[in-house]
């Protein structure tokens, strides 16, 4: 599966992805290391890279990011924070996303979808200029989906 993606009309963009874990130091401050063995809950930060080697703007430039499978995102943790988030890859609302929902007595309310059920995001389409670089960076947390295991039978 693809991490990121990003389109441009007419113009030579070198895309890279990298991911890091992220880790607190004694003083608090946070540092990025290789996420070469990754455990639960430990915070990774994908960073999507786009620099335009032509000479013509890249124009309408979209980065989406999934949220990799056994990770959740972290909100707020965005940049550039203007970015839309979605369930399916395919459908992207702003940040925090909300459904609504339909109550046993007929009243129609609207609830927060959980973060759990985030799995991309997106960046609205910009341009790039002929030798320069944009960022889009978020977190995840990795999670523990695996299945409880069942209690033994007596």
């Amino acid at each position: 599966m693809c991490l990121a993606s990003a389109w441009a009309q007419s113009a030579e963009v070198d895309s890279r992805l990298s991911v890091q874990r992220v880790a607190a130091q004694a003083d608090g401050r946070e540092s990025l290391g290789p996420a070469t063995s990754v455990k639960p809950g430990d915070v990774l930060e994908y960073r999507s890279s786009y620099h335009n080697v032509g000479k013509a703007p890249a124009r309408g430039l979209t980065a989406t990011l999934p949220i990799p499978a056994g990770t959740e995102f972290l909100p707020g943790s965005t940049r550039p924070v203007a970015a839309t988030a979605s369930t399916d890859g395919m459908n992207f609302a702003p940040l925090p996303l909300k459904r609504t929902i339909k109550q046993a007595d007929g009243r129609v309310v609207e609830q927060l979808v959980p973060i759990a059920e985030y799995r991309a995001l997106r960046w609205a389409p910009v341009d790039l200029p002929p030798d320069q670089t944009l960022q889009f960076v978020a977190r995840v947390r990795v999670v523990d989906d695996r299945a409880p295991a069942s209690a033994p039978k007596k």
